[in-house]
């Protein structure tokens, strides 16, 4: 039976929720109550554009309090034109001297020339190359591929580009994510699947959002077509309608 890892984003995505908000207390009083429960990776903020995030990480670099859980920073690809070293958003993930840091990038073409208006190739450079300066720096990797159900579905050669220059940078995790929850459970197994066959030895994650109330539906089926790490938040909060619970 293959092992499943569990990343908790309750304090990331469970923090945009509507409603939802947390003070460096509740963030501290949650990480450890995740920490007792065994889980093993918690993600705990994006430091690179949150101050209090930015506070919370700099509370743990300096007073390590989680016993066995990874406490794991969450951020974006260096921005266009930038070489990664030279990138405020990843210094500050380095800064927090996480062994682990979750990185994401568009896997959606439109959202590359729409959103990000860079060219294709641009955003495969920002993907590769941020992925392998953290790599090089002893990070591993969890690279969360945005947009990627929806990407692969509209262009998906494209959407598979994305996951190999994260791969070749060396991302020890490729998390397809359904960002608006719209992808059916069949549906995500097929392309869970086919991604496992394209891309051979390769660890892949799975994170779902819940606007059609399948979110944990779509996460077992991903884990059933071989998917080794599953992304949920406590009670399924998160933005729009939530999360894998």
């Amino acid at each position: 039976m293959q092992r499943i890892e569990l990343l908790d984003t309750t304090l990331r995505d469970g923090a945009q929720g509507e409603g939802v908000e947390h003070s460096l207390s509740d963030k501290r009083k949650i990480a450890l109550a995740l920490d007792r429960l065994g889980v093993p990776l918690i993600e705990g903020g994006n430091p690179t554009g949150n101050p209090k995030d930015q506070t919370f990480f700099e509370e743990a670099r300096k007073a390590p309090f989680l016993t066995q859980a990874v406490l794991v920073p969450f951020g974006s690809t260096c921005h266009a034109g930038v070489a990664p070293e030279e990138d405020a958003g990843l210094a500050a993930l380095l800064g927090t001297e996480q062994p682990v840091v979750s990185l994401f990038g568009k896997a959606d073409i439109r959202q590359v020339t729409e959103v990000l208006r860079v060219t294709p190739q641009e955003n495969l450079r920002m993907i590769r190359e941020s992925v392998a300066y953290l790599a090089g720096q002893g990070r591993r990797v969890l690279f969360d591929a945005e947009h990627f159900f929806d990407g692969a579905q509209y262009d998906r050669d494209y959407a598979m580009d994305a996951l190999r220059a994260a791969r070749q940078g060396g991302a020890d995790v490729l998390v397809l994510c359904d960002t608006k929850g719209g992808t059916l459970p069949d549906a995500l197994r097929a392309r869970t699947a086919e991604v496992l066959c394209a891309l051979g030895d390769t660890r892949v994650g799975i994170h779902c959002h819940d606007d059609m109330g399948l979110a944990v539906a779509g996460s077992l089926a991903c884990v059933s077509a071989g998917a080794t790490m599953a992304q949920a938040t406590v009670g399924g909060v998160g933005e729009r309608c939530g999360n894998t619970n």
